[in-house]
């Protein structure tokens, strides 16, 4: 048996949490199903919206079409211990900055960080599947608040762009692409980094890294050619080369 806590790990990481045509976490609802299993109890993450009563409601009323029963961490009256008695903990989208501050300030980190490595389940959905990477600096987030630093749950070894957008040929923006700028951040930093299409999801379970959805990842590894990676692939050999 792996001693290893990341063999533990249960994560489902989503780019988006709607996609165009369909309403709220439609997209991933098979997969969400999957990883839940037979979990009726959800403690959801709410800070990346200002508004967290109204975006609980929101994500109340569609795990309920699951069967599930979502606790909100912003209405109990002790997070850390909301926390120790997860089944699953669900981090939703919005500003990245401000939910990492939010869960600085709260010292939540570590003790998400310590559930998730003892195998509860994970699922982040846009800014909540960006701070599963060791820091949050591959955000396309504005920072709207300074948290105290970059440095986020580190659930996994690369780094996440969410709504990975390939260049528009029509376009006459002229300043850097998505992909551009990602490869800005490895001129200074080594960490590979994976581009979410919005509809790509990465599942991660006994250690390995299953991409699902109906888009391809791009992986972006410093001094190699950015790479097309298809639903069904996983991503182990292709970030392992790296090291």
């Amino acid at each position: 048996m792996s001693t290893n806590p990341r063999d533990r790990e249960r994560l489902l990481l989503i780019s988006n949490s709607t996609l165009h045509g369909s309403s709220y976490l439609d997209h991933a609802e098979s997969q969400i199903r999957e990883a839940l299993g037979n979990i009726r109890r959800i403690l959801f993450v709410p800070y990346a919206l200002h508004d967290h009563n109204a975006y609980a409601g929101q994500a109340r009323a569609r795990f309920l079409r699951l069967g599930c029963v979502l606790e909100s961490i912003h209405e109990a009256e002790d997070p850390k211990a909301a926390i120790q008695d997860a089944e699953a903990i669900f981090i939703g989208g919005g500003n990245t900055f401000r939910l990492l501050n939010q869960l600085q300030t709260l010292d939540l980190l570590t003790p998400i960080r310590e559930r998730v490595d003892l195998g509860v389940l994970y699922i982040g959905s846009s800014a909540g599947s960006v701070i599963s990477a060791p820091t949050i600096k591959t955000t396309n987030d504005m920072p709207i608040v300074q948290p105290r630093s970059f440095d986020s749950l580190g659930l996994i070894t690369f780094q996440i762009n969410a709504h990975y957008l390939d260049p528009d040929p029509n376009s006459r923006h002229m300043g850097e692409t998505r992909e551009e700028r990602l490869i800005q951040f490895l001129e200074d930093n080594e960490t590979p980094v994976v581009g979410l299409r919005e509809g790509c999801m990465i599942w991660v379970k006994d250690g390995i890294h299953l991409l699902q959805g109906r888009t391809n990842a791009r992986v972006f590894r410093r001094g190699f050619a950015p790479v097309e990676m298809e639903p069904g692939s996983t991503l182990d050999a292709m970030l392992e080369a790296t090291s």
